[in-house]
């Protein structure tokens, strides 16, 4: 285990894997959310994803929510990206001004069909096709390794799976790496382990993780990636979101939650906390129904003087 770093970036992830599992809300509203999500000062944005509208009808005004991004994008000094799920997605994203991309992959075949309608060798054939499409136009890609430790439909993924995909995606130059536990599995000794695998893969290229708590262990999943040398990590206010297609796959860890373990780890972090406890109230608010971050309910315990 190494030594917690002095520095994390926390990537917002709200305002795409947070809204994709809810009903859609006006635009208006996803704007206002977007404006208390930049008052947090966070530095990273998923901001919608191009994907197919009948399949995340949540989602299906992200070229009118791009054009909201160009808007605040320079006054912000954010990094705005956008999921897709297909060399024509990328292609959507980039025509509406994204300046990163972000490509799925799912290590499990049944969560990969489930997900994108092909299989986890189809969908890893297709990042050479995104990466050039991207790159040919100034655009940074990432990549994320769905189920990266469990399936709902194939059970645990074999690590090889999971390795199988990093090795694509490095061939073909993708700019940064992330796995994802997508039905909130992982556990600590699961997170050291997968990441000390991928560890000779992976390089100096940016590694970022994703985890869900579904099952309460994704706030000590996240510690445990930092400490096995993650830098990056995804997050949501107020725990909002989940997949659409991994049943009961519910609960992303809370950006307050997070933000409030990694400060008092003497951890900075770019999002203040005071800031995300507000905004994830207003996106209980927005949305209608209480979401599950704990700080939400039960505050900092460093009150404000």
């Amino acid at each position: 285990m190494n030594a917690l770093p002095t520095h994390v970036t926390i990537r917002e992830v709200a305002l795409r894997d947070g809204l994709q599992i809810e009903a859609p809300i006006p635009l208006s509203a996803k704007v206002e959310l977007l404006e208390a999500i930049i008052a947090t000062g966070v530095r990273e944005v998923e901001a919608t994803a191009f994907v197919s509208p009948s399949k995340v009808p949540a989602l299906a005004d992200a070229p009118e929510f791009a054009e909201e991004l160009t808007r605040v994008r320079n006054s912000a000094g954010i990094e705005f990206s956008a999921l897709v799920a297909s060399p024509n997605g990328a292609k959507r994203a980039i025509a509406s001004g994204l300046g990163s991309i972000e490509y799925v992959v799912s290590a499990a075949d049944a969560h990969s069909r489930a997900n994108v309608g092909r299989g986890t060798a189809d969908a890893t054939a297709q990042i050479g096709e995104i990466v050039a499409i991207a790159h040919d136009n100034g655009v940074s890609v990432e990549v994320i390794v769905a189920t990266a430790w469990d399936c709902p439909f194939d059970g645990p993924t074999p690590v090889q799976r999971v390795l199988g995909v990093i090795a694509a995606a490095q061939a073909a130059g993708v700019d940064r790496l992330a796995i994802a536990d997508t039905i909130g599995t992982a556990t600590p000794r699961r997170v050291t382990s997968l990441i000390e695998a991928l560890r000779p893969l992976v390089g100096d290229t940016p590694l970022g993780a994703h985890f869900h708590n579904t099952r309460g262990a994704g706030l000590a999943s996240a510690y445990a990636a930092v400490s096995a040398g993650v830098r990056r990590l995804d997050a949501s206010i107020g725990g909002l979101g989940g997949c659409p297609f991994a049943p009961g796959a519910s609960g992303n860890i809370a950006t307050e939650d997070l933000v409030y373990l990694l400060r008092d780890s003497d951890v900075a972090v770019d999002v203040d906390l005071s800031a995300a406890i507000a905004a994830a109230g207003l996106a209980q608010r927005i949305i209608g129904h209480e979401l599950p971050g704990a700080l939400l309910r039960a505050g900092d315990r460093i009150q404000d003087s």
